[in-house]
C-alpha cells in the first residue's frame, strides 16, 4: 500500500493533464478508438511501474488467441494484478473489479476509460446482469480478465479457491478462456517496501470451448486453478 501511495505522489505533476485526458476520453468515447483509449492506459501504467521500480516479466503471449473474444482468469494477488496483465497484455481488455474499489484515485479513470465492469459483490441480481454483460460483449470480441478468487486478501502466491459462477460468461459465450498465472504480484502495492520488484505475468495456453464442453462450472474451476499452480510451480513457486 504505501508503494501504491508512494506512486501516486511522484506522479502528481503528470495528474493535471492526464487525469483529464482519462476523463474526456470515456465521456467523448466516438473520438476515441478502443484501441487509443487502451494505449493511454498502458502509458499510464509505464509511468507508475517507473516510478514504483516495478519490472514485470512476461511469458506465453504466442498462447494468446489472435481474434475474437476471451476471458483471462488469473490468480489474484493484489491491486497491481490488472495492470500487470494490462502492461503484458497488446490488444485492448477490459476486467471486473468490486465496486466498492473502483472509484479511488486513477482507480477510476481507467476503469471507465476500460469500460471496466463494477461488480457489487454482495448483490445477486447485479452479478447476473454483469455476467450477462460480459457473455454478450466476449461474443462480440471483447477481453476481459476476471478474478475468479474474488478478494485477494493475503493471498501471496498461494491460489485459493475459484469460484465456479465466474466461469459462467465464458461458457455462455462458447469463448476461449485463458489462465494466467501472476507470480510476486503482490510485492508491487501490498506489500511494505520500497525497494526493485519484479513480477511475471504468464498466459497459459487457451482452453477453447472444445476442451471444456460438458463440464460443470466447479469442474471448470478446478480445472484452470490447477492449471495456474503447475505452471507456478514449474517456476519454482509454493501456490498451495
Amino acid at each position: 500500500m504505501l508503494r501504491f501511495l508512494y506512486v501516486i505522489f511522484m506522479n502528481l505533476s503528470r495528474a493535471p493533464y492526464m487525469i483529464p485526458k482519462l476523463r474526456r476520453m470515456a465521456k467523448n468515447r466516438e473520438k476515441y478508438s478502443e484501441e487509443q483509449r487502451y494505449a493511454y492506459v498502458k502509458k499510464a501504467v509505464h509511468y507508475m511501474m517507473k516510478s514504483g521500480r516495478i519490472t514485470t516479466e512476461v511469458y506465453g503471449t504466442e498462447n494468446l488467441p489472435e481474434e475474437g473474444g476471451y476471458v483471462m482468469f488469473p490468480n489474484h494477488q493484489g491491486k497491481y494484478d490488472a495492470l500487470g496483465i494490462i502492461y503484458a497484455h497488446s490488444k485492448p481488455c477490459s476486467f471486473v473489479m468490486d465496486k466498492a474499489k473502483s472509484n479511488t484515485f486513477l482507480v477510476k479513470e481507467i476503469v471507465d476509460v476500460l469500460d471496466a465492469k463494477r461488480l457489487e459483490i454482495d448483490n445477486v441480481r447485479q452479478n447476473l446482469r454483469i455476467i450477462n454483460e460480459i457473455t454478450e460483449e466476449v461474443k462480440q470480441g471483447k477481453r476481459f480478465i476476471l478474478f475468479s478468487e474474488g478478494g485477494y486478501g493475503k493471498n501471496d502466491n498461494r491460489v485459493q479457491q475459484f469460484k465456479p459462477g465466474s466461469f459462467k460468461s465464458v461458457m455462455r459465450a462458447k469463448a476461449p478462456l485463458v489462465p494466467v498465472a501472476l507470480i510476486d504480484s503482490y510485492k508491487a502495492f501490498n506489500e511494505i517496501s520500497f525497494g526493485k520488484v519484479t513480477t511475471k505475468v504468464i498466459f497459459l495456453p487457451p482452453m477453447y470451448y472444445e476442451d471444456y464442453q460438458g463440464m460443470k462450472t466447479p469442474e471448470l474451476a478446478s480445472l484452470v486453478r490447477r492449471k495456474i499452480i503447475e505452471k507456478m510451480e514449474e517456476f519454482g513457486v509454493v501456490a498451495e
